[in-house]
Parts: structure tokens; C-alpha cells; sequence
């Protein structure tokens, strides 16, 4: 989606953007074809809407960059990457997404590896994915994760291991948040009822402290009990893996 009464087709074998309206489905405007000037493609792969700019990112895919266009009328503004394997490089990216900080992040395919961007295109770090190429990648706005598929898996990079604040508390993200965020919140609170009366934890309202509680999600306990015999189950391994050993920041 565009706007509300703008779709956008990835027209990719026809290195172009289609415009159509999302009541009728009726023709708007296209933009683009086969090139590499900028707003010209060759084999555009993806896009992603940053609506806070007005703006589309594109994944050029062979002509190796990422163009940012005008969600108004289509016109470029300004491209970043060429095709290379150093940081703001890429060789043949494909998926491509926005965070909560509007930072694009690319799946810099044949790099085996994701990129993360300001939203100027400035680089910022990126992603190893060691033997793997991730083809599409998706950012989780209620639980802070970043996704991507690669090998025939979807692979998940948990909140604030690559990029920081993915994910950070509100009341009503809460139910939203890590395990271990959760724990922490539960344990502070049993703490609370035995500190001395003077301190500064024992000074936080009740009431407060009671909604903090009252939002944990009961369903999560048995859960967390699960991922404490994760070990033994291979699809966790290779989660433990990704999210693990190869989380490299360039």
C-alpha cells in the first residue's frame, strides 16, 4: 500500500513501478524502465513505504544499489550502494525493509549478509549471515525482530541483538516484549515487597507496579519453560546460531 487509494505492483522482468488505484484497481501511472540511470531498474526486486517521508525504497537488484523515490509522483531522489562487497555495497540485493527508527535495512544477497542505513542511506553495520543469502526481509514493529529467508528458513534476529532499540517498553507493547524483559520486570516486583521502606524502589506507587504486573502474559511462562530444553530440538540450534554466533557488526 501507498496511500489509501494507491497500490504499487513490482513489475520486475519489466524494470518498472505500476501505479494503481486501490478502489478500482484502475491504472494510474508507471514509472521506470530498463537502465541504470537513476530511475531507471534493472530487475527491481522490492519496496518498502516510508510513510512518515513520503517516500519508496527501492532494491535495484542488478544494477547492485537501493534508489529512494517520491510516493507523491515518483520522482528520484537520491540513490546509495554500487556493486562491491565493503560496507554501502552490494552485490545483487533483494529484500528490503524500514525499523522503527526508520533505518532501511537491505538483504544484501550474494553478500550473504544484511545492511542497515540511516534514512539519508548512510551505512551503519551489518549482519553476517554466514553460508546463507537472504532473499526477503521483514521488521516485526510489535516485538522489535528483524526477519529474513534464507536456505528455505525464515531466520529471526531478536529484539535490540543487531540494531539497538528495536524495542523499547510501553504499557501497551508489554505483552510484545522478550521473555527476559518480562522476567525482569517480574522478579523487580517480587523484590519490591522486601526492600527497606526508604529506598528509592520501595517510593515506585503500587498501582503502577500492579499494571507493570498485570500486563505479563501468562501464556509466556510455559513458554520460557520450552526454550530451557531448546538444546535438544535442531530448528532452535540453528536459531541459536544465527542469533548468536553470527551477529558481527562491521
Amino acid at each position: 500500500m501507498l496511500r489509501p487509494t494507491n497500490t504499487i505492483i513490482v513489475d520486475s522482468n519489466n524494470h518498472r513501478l505500476v501505479f494503481l488505484s486501490s478502489i478500482d484497481l484502475s491504472f494510474l501511472f508507471e514509472i521506470g524502465t530498463k537502465g541504470s540511470q537513476p530511475g531507471e531498474f534493472e530487475f527491481l526486486n522490492c519496496i518498502a513505504i516510508d510513510e512518515d517521508r513520503h517516500r519508496i525504497i527501492v532494491s535495484d537488484s542488478y544494477n547492485h544499489r537501493v534508489q529512494v523515490l517520491s510516493s507523491i509522483d515518483g520522482s528520484f531522489l537520491f540513490e546509495f550502494g554500487s556493486k562491491g562487497d565493503q560496507p554501502c555495497e552490494f552485490k545483487s540485493p533483494q529484500g528490503v525493509c524500514i525499523d522503527n527508527h526508520d533505518r532501511i535495512i537491505v538483504a544484501d544477497t550474494n553478500n550473504a549478509r544484511l545492511q542497515s542505513f540511516t534514512h539519508e542511506g548512510h551505512h551503519i553495520s551489518s549482519f553476517d549471515c554466514g553460508n546463507e543469502r537472504p532473499r526477503a526481509v521483514a521488521f516485526d514493529e510489535h516485538r522489535g525482530l528483524i526477519a529474513f529467508s534464507a536456505g528455505h528458513r525464515v531466520h529471526v534476529i531478536g529484539a535490540n541483538q543487531w540494531l539497538p532499540r528495536t524495542f523499547t517498553w510501553r504499557p501497551d507493547l508489554h505483552r510484545y516484549a522478550p521473555s527476559s524483559m518480562k522476567q525482569t520486570v517480574s522478579t523487580m516486583t517480587m523484590i519490591r515487597s522486601l526492600v527497606d521502606e526508604c529506598s528509592a524502589m520501595s517510593m515506585i506507587p503500587n498501582e503502577l507496579l500492579f499494571e507493570i504486573f498485570s500486563m505479563l502474559d501468562a501464556r509466556d511462562a510455559p513458554q520460557h519453560q520450552d526454550r530451557a530444553r531448546a538444546p535438544a530440538a535442531p530448528r532452535h540450534q540453528d536459531t541459536n546460531r544465527v542469533l548468536g554466533q553470527r551477529c558481527q557488526v562491521m
